[in-house]
């Protein structure tokens, strides 16, 4: 108290009620307090305050009260203090979430090139990994103020480390050059990777390779390495690559040959199956003959292969002495003189009997032939086919040419196409085929020129009677012929469509086809109407005779079908030779087990030898059994005589009587007949063999078109007439070899990839 009275002498004793007015002064100012951190200027600001308001008027009563000095000390001092702590705490509060809240840092962008195949995650507080985007693994950055690099993270990507990484080099290697691969995922890089001189770099070598290669397989001709345009293109290309010469570009081809024949050899000497032979023959502008030899053969894996063996050149191609010399040379080079099995020749002459034999007699001499040589010379099913088609096309040659004529007259013009429409339309044709003009080389497309014509023979008749510059209408008569030529050019069409549409053209596909053109010819034959009798006579003598040479061959290995067996052959037997069917029926079967014992003859087991030793201990045993008194020797002995008695009368079915005799595997759309003899070689492996070498023999030679001219020569092209045989061959051989091998780059299996940083 008194303290409080001191301090009220020092003061004013009343307390005036302000009147309320907007001139009136403000309160009076509070002390100075001392100065707030820089680093918190907001608080400064809430310091520089003005005191709290007057007290308000209802406790004034609004007229001056007299307040003791103390009292109004003490308001005062506790709204002062009041005030102070409150805007204390709220700085304080502000300041605590300052100080929490981490200072904004900028980061710098990564320039390194890792990160285009790393990405960075936080794995805990101050610990930061590198994860890479093709593989998911970590590796150490950052831990707390340490920092890894990214040394190891290139090292991951450029060595080779990334399993990633070493999957897709694979397929890519697998790919051709230039090729780009599905599976990367990242985004191209901005820099590019350059690898090492010995890695993929440029090579001098393998580019002379791959350009003889290209020459090869495009044929063309060798001197296009000296034509500028060529030239200043590679140049632009690869400045470091040296352009070769004519000569220099020979070499190398040859060089290719050589290297894919060796390659070619080792094939054929692991090869346990036989070889099967077709025949082209070539002729060149400069009286030149070459003789085209392509070996046919299914592998271990019982795919169907073919290659071609030699394109070389003989003095006359077409005798029979010249040809087989020509194969014994081939035979002999390839190291194949005992695995021949059969030749197809594509002979034109209605004397292919005599032709066979005499080549059947001087090859016989130096190789050995199956079968007495009855599968040896198989006449071509192609050309026989493109020869019936000459024969048919040739009787009507002159209405072919009025036909062909109408046509041309028609679709002249857009107005007479649409005027024949009309025609047509209002003799109420069914118009469900299109005139077309035919290729005079290939019989097929006369074949389809004279069906669709057939379709508008009223309409043709039509237009000649009202347009007067149509004269080139076939009379009835004419048509009547078209109709009976057509019924037969579309059995062959039909046929040779068939063997082109089938995957694997395996011998057996041939005897159905052939057998279904003879029965139709031979009812044709018989027919009353005189047209049609007089037009099955000329196909079906020389398709008689070309069933006379080859029948044997087709039905031996339709018998190797499964689906078929002996039972087609007694069928189409008794269709085409009656109550002499039989007869026919048993040289096949006994051929089928003439040509089987060949093959048991030739893989025959080996007898089992027994130690001496063994057999004195087995002779020890008996005698112990014969001197036991529980068994009698006598009785064993017996027992013997009686199962070498049942082993004589109890004849062992061999595998071909067992395949005969099991139920025909059911025909379906699509039967992979190698496939079935892969899945039973274990079951038959003698027959197994025997089915693999017969249904390699080439029925059709592919060097033959099934809609040519039915020539059995071509002729090469006059660039290829110049050039040497030695280039010839290898030009057309390798092409052959090539063509179904991938061309890839050589690489090292270490090559070290440098990054550009």
């Amino acid at each position: 108290m008194l303290r409080a009275t001191d301090s009220a002498q020092k003061r004013p004793q009343t307390y005036r009620r302000r009147p309320v007015s907007s001139t009136t002064a403000g309160p009076k100012p509070s002390p100075p307090i001392a100065a707030a951190p820089t680093r918190l200027p907001s608080l400064a600001q809430n310091l520089a305050l003005q005191l709290p308001p007057p007290l308000p008027s209802s406790i004034c009563g609004g007229a001056a009260v007299e307040l003791p000095g103390a009292l109004v000390f003490f308001l005062e001092e506790f709204i002062f203090i009041f005030y102070f702590l409150s805007i204390m705490e709220a700085s304080d509060a502000e300041l605590i979430n300052t100080e929490k809240t981490p200072p904004v840092r900028r980061h710098r962008k990564k320039k390194s090139m890792v990160w285009e195949h790393f990405t960075v995650e936080t794995v805990s507080e101050g610990c930061i990994r590198a994860c890479c985007k093709l593989c998911k693994q970590t590796f150490a950055y950052s831990n707390g103020s340490k920092v890894a690099g990214t040394s190891h993270l290139k090292r991951h990507i450029s060595m080779g480390s990334c399993p990633k990484i070493k999957s897709l080099e694979k397929q890519q290697l697998a790919l051709t050059p230039g090729a780009k691969s599905d599976v990367d995922t990242t985004d191209p890089p901005k820099k590019r990777y350059r690898t090492s001189s010995f890695g993929y770099g440029f090579d001098q070598e393998q580019s002379y390779t791959f350009l003889a290669k290209m020459i090869i397989l495009n044929e063309y001709p060798l001197d296009m390495v000296e034509q500028p345009a060529f030239v200043l293109f590679v140049q632009s290309i690869q400045p470091r690559f040296r352009m070769v010469d004519a000569n220099a570009l020979e070499g190398e081809i040859l060089s290719v040959y050589h290297k894919e024949r060796l390659h070619l050899m080792q094939v054929f000497g692991n090869m346990s199956g036989r070889v099967g032979l077709t025949v082209g023959l070539w002729t060149t502008s400069q009286t030149l003959g070459y003789i085209c030899l392509t070996g046919h053969y299914i592998d271990s894996d019982w795919k169907l292969q073919k290659k071609m063996l030699n394109f070389m050149m003989v003095v006359s191609p077409h005798s029979e002495i010249a040809l087989s010399e020509a194969i014994s040379v081939s035979l002999s080079e390839w190291n194949m003189k005992t695995k021949l099995f059969a030749i197809t020749v594509t002979n034109n002459s209605l004397s292919h009997e005599i032709y066979s034999a005499s080549l059947r007699d001087h090859l016989s001499k130096k190789h050995k032939v199956v079968l007495r040589g009855q599968l040896f010379v198989v006449r071509c099913y192609a050309n026989i086919l493109n020869l019936a088609a000459e024969v048919l096309t040739a009787s009507i040659h002159g209405i072919i040419y009025n036909i062909r004529e109408s046509v041309k007259f028609v679709k002249a013009s857009p107005v007479r196409d649409e005027k024949f429409s009309e025609i047509a339309l209002r003799i109420g044709l069914p118009g469900t085929k299109a005139l077309s003009l035919d290729v005079r080389t290939l019989w097929n497309t006369t074949y389809l020129m004279l069906d669709a014509a057939l379709e508008y023979k009223d309409a043709f008749t039509s237009l000649d009677a009202c347009d007067d510059n149509y004269n080139e209408a076939p009379s009835a008569d004419d048509w009547k012929k078209v109709e009976v030529v057509c019924t037969y050019l579309k059995l062959l069409h039909d046929s040779a469509n068939n063997v082109m549409g089938t995957p694997e053209r395996t011998a057996n596909i041939f005897f159905p086809e052939a057998y279904k053109i003879l029965l139709e010819l031979t009812n044709g034959t018989s027919s009353e109407d005189p047209l049609v009798s007089s037009t099955a006579k000329q196909m079906h003598e020389m398709f008689d005779e070309y069933w006379r040479d080859c029948s044997l061959v087709l039905a031996i290995a339709v018998v190797m079908d499964p689906r078929f067996k002996l039972k087609l052959v007694e069928f189409s037997y008794s269709k085409l030779y009656g109550d002499d069917s039989t007869r026919y029926v048993k040289i096949v079967n006994d051929s089928v087990h003439q040509l089987y014992l060949e093959y048991v003859s030739q893989s025959l087991p080996l007898v089992p030898y027994v130690d001496q030793g063994d057999d004195n201990h087995m002779n020890g045993i008996g005698s112990n059994l014969s001197s036991s008194p529980n068994v009698s020797g006598y009785g064993l002995m017996d027992f013997d005589i009686y199962l070498s008695e049942t082993a004589v009368n109890e004849s062992t079915k061999s595998e071909l009587d067992q395949y005969l005799e099991e139920s025909l595997v059911p025909r379906t759309h699509v039967f992979d007949i190698l496939n079935w003899w892969k899945l039973n070689n274990i079951k038959y492996p003698t027959l197994s063999k025997m089915a693999r070498d017969v249904l390699a023999i080439p029925v059709s030679s592919p060097e033959c078109s099934f809609f040519g001219s039915g020539a059995g020569s071509r002729e090469l092209d006059e660039y290829r007439s110049s050039l040497r045989p030695e280039t010839v061959e290898a030009l057309s051989c390798a092409k052959d070899w090539l063509q179904y091998s991938p061309i890839t780059i050589e690489q090292p299996s270490t090559a070290i990839v440098k990054m550009e940083l």
